[in-house]
């Protein structure tokens, strides 16, 4: 670092006052240097008081120092006991393996994180923690900490609570930059009775003082067999009358397989971003509702790019849901696929004053469903002011799907509008409304009513459709053919962590290509927005 620049800015601001006395244009100037050095002072004393310390289960000594290389350190808890400063780095040895968890409760400063990484050649520093704690790592109460690159399970006997990675605020105020990246998280037994544990939970508790993250990323994660919750967020601050919620959370390029309950799930939060997240096979054992992608009590919710496939249960079941307490929730560019409950799940209860708005404001666009059964779209209570526009619908031979069904939980749908979708059926799709239920299934009787104001506008009804709402700018062809198409999606095996950034990369690439053809038009991501002041929750 050279003091050149911040002498030079000390001059430029002196030489404003030139018509100032000498004394005073030497005073003005000597206080500008002053200040300039004691920037300087404190950036050297951030950089010098910066450590390294190093971890090897094989080769280290808890009594080393730990700061170098050839002395390190061999346990995890050793790590607990240490009290980090900002921008100290702690590198965990590859090839080591812990039964024991890694907890950090130290902060970083912002631009001076603390880092748990990896050095080292081999496989990844793995935690193992066997039941021993309920968590493999765990970041309590801290803010500007990166955790990355580690392997983690948590499988023991008998099942309880358990996590891969726990994020916990609680009566903390604010917690701040804190991110979650290229960890390997698998074989994470929890109990499929409770939401709140799974592979990656972050929770903001405030029994006592408010509490809530910002700046939270969630990136490049492999989550695999895990239950109940593959990503989840958790907060007790989402009534009307305690409403905290966290902002600037990014849940990004993971892959989510092989889960007992959902998939990724925030809660409490405002502006998040869900964005080409690729989760298969939620819903495999825990009993109760389940979806693949979803949010609850949040505003403003992006969740863009995102593939949700071979979701397995029926209750529920679909590739995506809006649930209840949430406004402007939006979903575009996502692909779904494949999912036992159908497509998109649109659900409130009825509002009241104490801990549900409501859900209203609902935006799907440019969304593709292909081979979803069950029910594509599904209006569930007395949800409002939402848009379905410029969606892609393949319903294939083989399926008797329903289409549009309105379903009553307290109450009906009303104002929700179908635009110049395209609804491509070699099977068979219904539109109806709710005549009871089968197990999870609904029996379907022809009119949306008594949902009220469920319009349709320039749709494309292409193939055999049953009972079709009254569109008057619609297209109908029941003579339909599609033309063959490359439906190939990239997988990925999560047995093994090998390359999975190159996979991420062709699989977003795949995805815009697919979504490029199917929607006849440039993919053009949105960027996630907040809400303001005067749209502040009363």
């Amino acid at each position: 670092m050279t003091i050149l620049p911040f002498v030079r800015a000390a001059l430029r601001i002196a030489g404003v006052h030139r018509h100032l006395s000498l004394t005073r244009r030497c005073g003005v100037l000597w206080r500008s240097i002053a200040i300039a050095l004691a920037a300087i002072g404190m950036l050297a004393s951030a950089s010098s008081w910066a450590a390294t310390y190093y971890v090897n289960s094989a080769l280290g000594n808890d009594a080393n120092d730990g700061q170098s290389a050839t002395a390190p350190w061999r346990s995890l808890q050793r790590i607990r006991d240490v009290p980090f400063q900002p921008g100290d780095t702690i590198l965990l040895v590859a090839g080591s393996i812990w039964r024991e968890p890694l907890v950090i409760t130290r902060s970083g400063r912002n631009n001076a994180p603390i880092i748990v990484d990896v050095t080292g050649v081999g496989p990844r520093p793995r935690i193992e923690v066997g039941g021993v704690a309920d968590y493999g790592v765990a970041l309590f109460n801290v803010e500007f900490v990166t955790v990355r690159g580690l392997e983690v399970t948590n499988d023991a006997m008998p099942v309880r609570p358990r996590f891969g990675v726990l994020v916990s605020a609680q009566d903390s105020g604010v917690r701040r930059g804190i991110a979650i990246t290229d960890m390997y998280v698998h074989d994470v037994r929890g109990t499929n009775d409770r939401k709140d544990n799974g592979g990656i939970v972050f929770r903001a508790l405030g029994p006592k003082l408010a509490t809530r993250f910002e700046d939270l990323k969630i990136e490049r994660n492999i989550v695999w067999r895990v239950d109940r919750s593959g990503i989840a967020g958790i907060s007790d601050q989402v009534t009307i009358a305690r409403w905290f919620p966290s902002g600037k959370v990014v849940i990004r390029d993971n892959l989510v397989e092989d889960v007992g309950g959902d998939g990724i799930v925030p809660r409490g939060t405002d502006g998040a971003l869900i964005e080409h997240n690729i989760v298969r096979y939620a819903g495999s054992r825990a009993p109760g509702y389940n979806a693949a992608i979803w949010q609850w009590s949040t505003d403003r919710s992006l969740i863009q790019l995102n593939e949700a496939a071979f979701t397995v249960t029926r209750y529920d079941g679909q590739g995506f849901d809006s649930d209840f307490n949430s406004r402007r929730t939006s979903f575009v560019y996502n692909y779904s696929h494949d999912n036992a409950g159908g497509f998109l799940l649109i659900c409130s209860p009825q509002r009241n004053q104490k801990d549900n708005l409501g859900n209203y404001g609902t935006t799907a666009r440019f969304n593709v469903s292909r081979n979803d059964a069950g029910r594509i779209f599904q209006l569930s209570g007395p949800v409002s002011d939402v848009l379905i526009k410029n969606n892609v619908v393949h319903v294939p031979m083989r399926l008797d799907a329903q289409m549009v069904i309105a379903t009553q939980w307290d109450g009906w749908a009303n104002d929700v509008r179908f635009v110049e979708n395209r609804f491509v059926v070699l099977g068979t799709a219904r539109y109806g409304h709710e005549a009871g239920r089968s197990g999870p299934d609904y029996i379907i009787a022809p009119s949306f009513s008594p949902a009220e104001n469920i319009r349709f506008k320039g749709n494309a009804f292409l193939g055999r459709h049953v009972d079709p709402p009254a569109d008057e700018k619609g297209i109908f062809d029941a003579a339909y053919a599609a033309p063959q198409a490359d439906w190939g999606v990239p997988v990925f095996n999560p047995a093994s962590a090998e390359d999975f950034t190159t996979f991420i990369l062709r699989h977003r690439s795949w995805m815009v290509k697919m979504l490029e053809r199917e929607l006849r038009a440039p993919v053009r991501p949105m960027r996630p927005t907040r809400t303001t002041f005067f749209e502040s929750r009363r």
